[in-house]
């Protein structure tokens, strides 16, 4: 069964009826966890939101303006998923959300025009293709391609974008004749009734399910951004269509804008002066570790060269790392005194090492865990690790500092 979005790609709002509304459950992804919605999937008697398929992601939209979160193939039908119930048999009102349908159809009928034209050009044949949310990959069947060759493809497409070619759909009985012109990656176990053609006039005939223009001229323009190893010998080519290649050419723009202000520089000058901070950057990393390591020493030795010292030594310190609070616990002899230090925002996360008689380290060390909320290890007497949180570090100090007089005081 073909879907009216399949009739007519174009059509933004749609009258259907509703067929079915069951409960359902929806595994999505929010705010970087998983999440499962509760709602309901609705069948329609036809549909203009497309279902996932071919390469391409679905469709978006309204039913009734209740949104659509998904849209999925079942069978010969499509299944919406949405959060609110409708009534078996009521006429219902659908909207595509045009902004993301159109953004779709110009990524897939590029990705078709750029295959087809490396398959003709240079014998590459495409084995898969992924539609991205920013920008979309082409696998192609070579182990590598040459700059070259990435812009003639990219000169020859947009040629084919410039001349206007119709695009249109055909649909062929499955023994055609005419199928076994058409390129093809195979079909579906669960295909039935006739094949749909998408044909790029003189240029190329493929079967596919998707979404598309009627005329290259609607892709605007492509812009292959490069190309990068593949899996198993195989090439990716990344590439724009359409308003992706305007949206990118803004944000480069934005991105152009700022660095001139930073850099105070032109934009040809940008490459060189980035050059010039980070061998500058690197320079005052180097003199800065030299410095921190002469620190360490200097704290340590402070330390014990103080007559009033106890058998506890604490520091925190905003910058650092575990090299200089492992040259500290070097210093002094922690053989007889507890060590405790961190490094990092004092109510944030950092760093942490705890060092002193093995079986004082041993005892604490789950203890300072807990209050910094880390994760860390130890031996030989020491124990460090990351601390999520250092906010409860002066509580730490005085515990440690108690149980260090409660020691010495059992040892006495």
């Amino acid at each position: 069964m073909a879907f009216q979005c399949q009739r007519d790609c174009y059509m933004k709002e749609f009258v259907t009826t509703v067929v079915s509304c069951c409960p359902a459950e929806l595994k999505q992804e929010l705010n970087g966890k998983k999440a499962t919605v509760k709602g309901f999937t609705v069948k329609l008697r036809d549909t203009i939101l497309f279902p996932e398929g071919g390469g391409q992601p679905d469709d978006h939209g309204l039913i009734a303006d209740v949104p659509v979160l998904r849209v999925t193939r079942q069978g010969q039908e499509a299944a919406h998923f949405i959060g609110a119930p409708l009534e078996e048999g009521q006429e219902v009102r659908v909207k595509v959300d045009w902004e993301r349908r159109f953004d779709h159809m110009q990524q897939h009928s590029g990705q078709h025009l750029i295959t087809a034209l490396a398959e003709s050009m240079f014998g590459y044949k495409t084995t898969s293709w992924e539609l991205g949310r920013q920008r979309s990959t082409i696998e192609l069947d070579t182990p590598s391609m040459k700059p070259g060759q990435v812009q003639a493809l990219e000169e020859a497409v947009n040629e084919k974008i410039r001349a206007h070619i119709p695009v249109s759909v055909q649909l062929l009985a499955i023994d055609d004749p005419a199928l076994e012109k058409v390129r093809s990656r195979g079909l579906p176990d669960d295909h039935a009734g006739p094949i749909r053609i998408i044909d790029i006039e003189g240029v190329d005939a493929n079967m596919c399910c998707g979404t598309h223009v009627s005329n290259l001229s609607h892709l605007q323009v492509i812009k292959v951004l490069g190309t990068e190893k593949g899996k198993k010998n195989k090439t990716n080519l990344i590439f724009l269509a359409g308003n992706r290649v305007l949206k990118y050419a803004e944000k480069s723009y934005s991105t152009e804008r700022s660095l001139v202000s930073l850099l105070k520089t032109g934009p040809d000058e940008h490459i060189e002066a980035v050059d010039k901070t980070l061998k500058s950057l690197k320079l005052l990393q180097k003199t800065n570790l030299s410095l921190l390591r002469d620190m360490a020493v200097l704290i340590a030795q402070n330390f014990k060269n103080d007559p009033q010292r106890g058998n506890f030594f604490t520091l925190h310190k905003k910058e650092g790392d575990n090299e200089f609070m492992n040259i500290i616990a070097n210093e002094i002899n922690t053989e007889e005194t507890l060590v405790f230090l961190t490094v990092g925002e004092e109510k944030g996360p950092g760093l942490f090492l705890l060092a002193g008689p093995s079986d004082h380290v041993t005892e604490l060390g789950p203890r300072v865990l807990e209050l910094l909320q880390g994760k860390g290890a130890g031996k030989n007497g020491r124990f460090q690790g990351k601390a999520n949180n250092l906010t409860r570090r002066g509580e730490l100090e005085l515990l440690l500092q108690q149980r260090c007089k409660q020691h010495s005081a059992q040892e006495e």
